[in-house]
């Protein structure tokens, strides 16, 4: 308790004796009554916040233990917002992570530590106890909560993403028939948006660089765009098209508001609200549209393969439409970004590992053929391929850091004790700070090299021939109630993408000469771009 406050009280003692000391002086000399009233008012604050402090510190050890604390010895611990910054802005967030961890943490089990930054209590952890906690069996204890809302629903909503409870509860019951298994294995919207794919990563002649991140990226697009309205925005064909540079637009200023917490307000949203204008208009015109059909025509729609868009599912639930809006742009975020980027991650491994590229092209004559369109059983046969993501997947999770805030007072099971396996108490609206990409590449959860296991750093989809991960290490999509609902869709179009390029390309080469550098946005992406080239061989 006693560490607790000072990290809570040392800034402002130290404030309140910097301006209590000169208005004594000012009262003393001048005996004003004016000065008088500002002390003791300033007094009375000062005393204000000790007492909530006790009572706040008291609560936590009614619940549990702490964990260690990050100090900065920088007023109210801005130091540790700054450390932030510099580290997000030379796209070493992760090295942050594990410094806060291994410096600072609990020596037997270090991945659970806690800071107070102006004012207010955070919890950082990459313990697999915590986030299963945080997920799964203390659900009801944790969610996105009223801040996250707020900071983000400019941009989505009051939407799957966003919510809580019941109203959570209706996105995710209105979202789930959308990826039943018979529209997830429907593979005809990528087949033309794949070949569109295939010609710009050829270059103008066999062997040319090609930037693959931002093909991946338009091509995702485009492929989200179709499935969801029906239309494709056809940024591949047409280039950066003005709803795809709005979408980026307000993309990147949605991560810093995000990630800035209490200085968000100084983040410049010019481009945010006018990229928001865009994304509305696109979105609004196909809504309108599908409004304007008569329910029995929706219907004959949505149970047809003919004319189906998840528009079109959406509407015949619902004809409100913000919760139209809402849904359809978190889908869209998700939908695009998850496999855009595990794209990028999985053709800068392969540039750089001919061999999986090998076995991954004889796998696919065999169960495919040299130019045949795999259907979805191919691809949840094709053993070796499923590994490869897999691994892709285990390397760079989609969604590197995440938050999720006590919606009441409750406890993690870690971070605790003189040997960090106790728990620690946690007070309504603590934020709790979590780390998928920390947590996988943690060597600890690893078998060790000498007993002949891959490094845990290395790129080698073989090790998941007779490798199963620990319960909690592996979570990519997340877990629990919230676990990603477009999964299955998103590695369905993965696997076929991948399967299509490797059918036209014999061999993919990389032109890079140092690694891209981890940029965490919203998701993980190559911050450097992945510069690669593909080359055309004899198909068989």
């Amino acid at each position: 308790m006693l560490l607790g406050l000072f990290d809570r009280l040392w800034t402002p003692t130290a404030l309140y004796f910097i301006l209590a000391l000169p208005i004594y002086s000012l009262q003393y000399v001048t005996n004003s009554t004016i000065a008088y009233a500002g002390l003791v008012a300033w007094t009375a604050y000062y005393i204000q916040t000790i007492v909530t402090a006790v009572n706040y510190e008291r609560k936590i050890d009614a619940l549990g233990g702490r964990a260690p604390s990050r100090r900065t010895w920088t007023p109210y611990n801005l130091g540790m917002l700054f450390d932030a910054i510099y580290y997000f802005s030379r796209h070493r967030n992760h090295e942050w992570w594990w410094t806060l961890f291994h410096k600072y943490g609990n020596k037997s089990l270090p991945y659970t530590i806690e800071s107070v930054i102006m004012g207010g209590r955070m919890i950082f952890t990459s313990d697999e106890e915590n986030i299963k906690a945080i997920l799964a069996t203390q659900f009801a204890d944790y969610g996105k909560g009223p801040q996250f809302r707020i900071e983000w629903k400019d941009f989505l909503g009051l939407s799957i993403f966003t919510t809580d409870g019941d109203r959570w509860h209706q996105s995710r019951q209105l979202l789930r028939p959308q990826f039943i298994k018979d529209r997830v294995s429907d593979l005809h919207t990528f087949e033309k948006h794949t070949q569109v794919l295939i010609r710009l990563l050829a270059g103008n002649q066999n062997g040319d660089t090609v930037r693959a991140d931002d093909l991946f990226y338009r091509f995702t697009l485009d492929a989200a765009t179709d499935f969801l309205l029906g239309k494709s925005v056809d940024s591949l064909e047409n280039g950066q098209t003005e709803f795809a540079q709005a979408f980026a637009d307000v993309q990147n200023t949605q991560s810093y508001i995000a990630r800035l917490g209490p200085v968000r307000g100084l983040v410049p949203k010019k481009k945010f609200y006018a990229g928001l204008k865009v994304i509305n208009r696109f979105v609004g015109s196909y809504i309108d549209r599908a409004l304007q059909l008569p329910p029995d025509e929706l219907e004959k729609i949505t149970k047809s393969d003919e004319g189906y868009t998840f528009l079109h599912a959406l509407a015949s639930y619902t004809r409100d439409r913000e919760v139209l809006r809402d849904q359809l742009v978190a889908v869209l975020l998700a939908g695009r970004d998850t496999t855009a980027v595990t794209l990028s991650w999985l053709f800068y491994e392969l540039s750089r590992a001919p061999q999986v590229v090998q076995k991954l092209r004889q796998e696919i004559f065999t169960y495919v053929g040299p130019e045949q369109q795999p259907t979805y059983d191919n691809l949840k046969s094709m053993r070796y391929l499923q590994h490869t993501l897999n691994e892709i997947l285990r390397l760079y999770p989609v969604v590197p850091y995440n938050v999720r805030v006590a919606l009441q007072d409750t406890t993690l099971p870690h971070g605790g004790g003189p040997n960090g396996d106790e728990p620690i108490g946690i007070l309504k609206d603590t934020p709790i700070g979590y780390s998928t990409l920390v947590l996988q590449r943690r060597s600890d959860i690893y078998p060790s090299q000498a007993a002949g296991f891959p490094d845990y750093l290395a790129f080698v989809p073989e090790r998941w021939d007779t490798w199963t991960p620990k319960s909690w290490t592996y979570i990519p999509f997340n877990g629990g109630p919230r676990i990603c609902i477009g999964q299955q869709f998103a590695l369905t179009e993965m696997a076929y993408t991948v399967v299509r390029i490797l059918q036209a390309f014999e061999r993919v080469e990389c032109r890079m000469d140092e690694f891209p550098m981890m940029k965490t946005d919203i998701v993980l992406q190559p911050a450097m771009g992945v510069d690669i080239a593909f080359f055309r061989g004899e198909k068989g």
